[in-house]
């Protein structure tokens, strides 16, 4: 590859694992990041198939396996904490709700993070683009905290869901990409009790709201308050204030049964909250002259799948395989990307019939007819037909290979 001078916006999973494959290949690679520091909050993440052989090219396995959350299995639980499904963890199996790799966000973007420094890997935070202007030759990008634009060859956009710098390049063309599911999610955390076990435990409570509680291995409990809703104030509160998105989902959850109390006297003293809309991107493109997206800020394929961050680990390794290969042809190296990935997003993106709906059900009746279905699968081993859909999930494709 010639000596390309890359900018990347992002510091989580995709931009940090791209960026890693893109210094062994020969760039210059610049990271540019929003906040002051590396972010290293978040909650339990998935890493699964062929998501764990980048780890692997990558040489941090050993690393990621040491930070694993070690979780058990998935239970379902009714009001009285009674069991009335369980799915243990089965590395076996790809489409397993617990993944052979369950670890916190945070502790992988450390991992990836200090593994694109050893490559010489620029960092830059605390700053990001706010312009971008391209032509044939380079593309000029303005940023917040600097007087001068700087000259770039491409440019990677690997800021999330609600990416920025996708905005910027893609204009129009990124308007309506955001595809939302109906579905809100609360992130927190919370200090463990005695009834926490290694088990993550979901809780279904009428309208269709959803309480999931995981074990971590820093000795506190991951929680998640998920609800489908159309009250408005949820979509609101996505640009409000921290204190007024916890008062809608204290009132939203005061009633919720099981651990409610529990969890919102716990989401009162968090300090660390995140609040999202479930929802997927689908863009007509990947690619918009020298600027290319990557991970969730062109196919994020929602939580609800647990595909996001296995996603983005293949996705950032093909469009740096595709650039090592074609160097300064930038153009086809974007085309060979998307045509490569298409497949692995397509399947990423898929939902069961009715979405989120289905394991979040409106009244208490269907919450006694989905735990009794559940609890029938797993106590007949009817659970293992979902194996089969493991024929088109993240083991079914062949990662290319690449010279780095």
């Amino acid at each position: 590859m010639s000596n390309l001078r890359i900018l990347i916006s992002g510091a989580s999973i995709a931009g940090p694992t791209l960026a890693y494959f893109l210094a062994r290949s020969g760039a210059k690679v610049t990271i540019v990041e929003r906040s002051p520091s590396l972010r290293k909050d978040g909650q339990n993440i998935d890493i699964r198939g062929v998501g764990l052989q980048v780890i692997r090219q990558m040489g941090v396995e050993d690393a990621v396996r040491a930070a694993h959350t070690s979780e058990a299995g998935l239970r379902f639980v009714d009001e009285n904490n009674k069991i009335q499904a369980e799915f243990p963890a089965d590395p076996d199996n790809a489409m397993s709700p617990t993944s052979e790799i369950e670890i916190l966000r945070g502790q992988l973007a450390q991992i990836l993070f200090e593994n694109a420094k050893k490559e010489g890997v620029e960092y830059v935070f605390g700053d990001y683009i706010t312009s971008i202007d391209q032509n044939e030759g380079k593309v000029h990008v303005g940023f917040a905290n600097s007087a001068e634009a700087r000259e770039y060859d491409l440019v990677i956009a690997a800021d999330g869901q609600n990416s920025k710098t996708r905005t910027l390049a893609f204009g129009d063309e990124a308007k309506d990409c955001i595809h939302s599911l109906g579905q809100y999610m609360m992130y927190f955390t919370i200090g463990r009790s005695d009834t926490d076990t290694e088990w993550a435990n979901w809780y279904n409570a009428p309208q269709r709201r959803c309480i999931l509680m995981r074990p971590d291995n820093t000795g506190t409990t991951r929680v998640v308050f998920a609800i489908i809703d159309t009250d408005p104030r949820l979509e609101e509160a996505l640009s409000g204030s921290l204190a007024n998105q916890k008062e809608i989902w204290r009132e939203l959850f005061a009633d919720a049964g099981w651990e409610a109390e529990r969890t919102l006297k716990g989401l009162d003293a968090a300090e660390e909250c995140y609040m999202q809309r479930v929802a997927q991107v689908k863009m007509p493109s990947w690619f918009s002259g020298r600027v290319a997206l990557a991970g969730d800020a062109g196919y994020c394929p929602s939580p609800i799948t647990g595909m996001g961050t296995t996603c983005a680990l293949v996705g950032s390794y093909i469009l740096a395989g595709e650039i090592a290969k074609y160097g300064n042809d930038y153009k086809t190296a974007f085309q060979e990307y998307e045509q490569k990935l298409q497949p692995i997003i397509a399947n990423a993106q898929k939902l069961p019939p009715g979405g989120p709906k289905l394991l979040n059900p409106e009244t208490n009746l269907g919450i006694t007819i989905l735990n009794t279905t559940l609890g029938f699968m797993t106590a007949t081993g009817l659970n293992k037909l979902i194996e089969k859909l493991a024929e088109g999930g993240p083991d079914a494709f062949e990662l290319p290979a690449y010279t780095f």
